[in-house]
């Protein structure tokens, strides 16, 4: 059974877990937090040099790092990724705009207001900038959506919207109006209602 090491309040950790429950796989998860220096002790450190979470140990012992990367290794074979070579493109291309254009404004912005530990950096600056560059990001989204696609690549449920759900559906929490993106909000309920769906707090 894989194991799955990574924060229960956290976007990114909650993806391969929303992916294993969709796939029916049994997993283990183990907390580790990086808001307690969890993911900076030597243990956790031997496991992944980077200090980060999420982190996928296979059964054999060997790991994974990166959500993203997690996500495609643990869809590989399944209706989560195109088996055409333009989709799976698509794919890949959301997966880093997400991580480039996506996460570094909207998952941080709601840190900046919702961790008490990372209130100290919350300047006026900072949350002008992640605003900016994280509705930039929704209305990317949004155009894409708007445009006549249900999903995010080869119109069809992937671990590409997976990756986007994780912190677009938590935007709210940074401040972000989602009532302003019209189909982004009709495609988070077409995620949530993708069979096997389910909340970020879920654990096996």
């Amino acid at each position: 059974m894989h194991t799955i090491h990574g924060m229960i309040d956290s976007g990114n950790c909650y993806k391969p877990r929303l992916l294993m429950a969709k796939l029916g796989e049994p997993f283990g998860h183990v907390e580790v937090s990086s808001r307690d220096g969890g993911t900076r002790t030597p243990a956790y450190l031997a496991k992944n040099p980077n200090g980060m979470v999420p982190l996928l140990e296979l059964e054999d012992g060997r790991v994974l790092a990166e959500s993203n990367a997690i996500l495609l290794y643990l869809a590989e074979g399944t209706r989560f990724l195109p088996t055409d070579r333009y989709a799976r493109g698509l794919v890949y291309q959301w997966l880093f705009f997400e991580q480039y254009s996506h996460e570094p404004y909207i998952a941080v912005r709601k840190a900046l207001l919702t961790f008490p530990e990372r209130a100290r950096d919350a300047t006026p600056d900072r949350l002008a900038l992640t605003l900016e560059r994280g509705n930039k990001a929704l209305a990317v989204m949004e155009r894409h959506l708007a445009g006549g696609n249900a999903f995010f690549a080869g119109g069809a449920y992937s671990v590409a919207d997976i990756a986007l759900f994780a912190y677009t559906h938590m935007a709210g929490q940074g401040g972000f109006d989602l009532g302003a993106y019209p189909a982004v909000g009709a495609w988070l309920k077409r995620v949530e209602a993708d069979p096997g769906h389910v909340p970020i707090e879920w654990l096996p």
